[in-house]
């Protein structure tokens, strides 16, 4: 008999595809970022509204403008309490981070938490393209 029974391989291939099938989503959780200096596209601009951005300077403190309006240094607390209050406004804006390159990772990751905090599902990260680029 010169015939090879391949049964056993479509059952363990249908075990393992099962199992990544699982496993995958957990895989790719996470923010998906831009990091400084990047090449990427533009985000196209979401009914024309002005977006939220939030923004860390050099030394760590926050920032939040909307439509362009630079404004003092705020706190986390405030940012959020603002934004809660805009999104409640105008559901769906966009909310933008800036960091400045030399600012921690840890200032960015905690305005990012205290957006999603508020109520921010989906955040972007604004970047510059390289210098060749321009």
């Amino acid at each position: 008999m010169g015939e090879i029974n391949v049964v056993p391989f479509i059952d363990v291939m249908l075990v393992l595809l099962v199992i990544f099938m699982i496993t995958a989503p957990m895989l790719t959780q996470g923010v998906q970022v831009d990091l400084p200096q990047v090449s990427s596209e533009p985000i196209e601009d979401i009914e024309n509204q002005e977006p939220i951005i939030a923004t860390v300077d050099k030394e760590g403190r926050f920032y939040l403008s909307i439509g362009g309006e630079d404004q003092d240094p705020i706190s986390l607390e405030q940012i959020a309490d603002r934004v809660i209050i805009l999104l409640e406004r105008r559901p769906g804006t966009q909310v933008l981070v800036k960091g400045h390159r030399e600012v921690g990772y840890g200032a960015v990751v905690s305005l990012m938490s205290t957006l999603q905090t508020a109520g921010v599902s989906n955040v972007g990260l604004i970047s510059e393209p390289p210098p060749e680029e321009r």
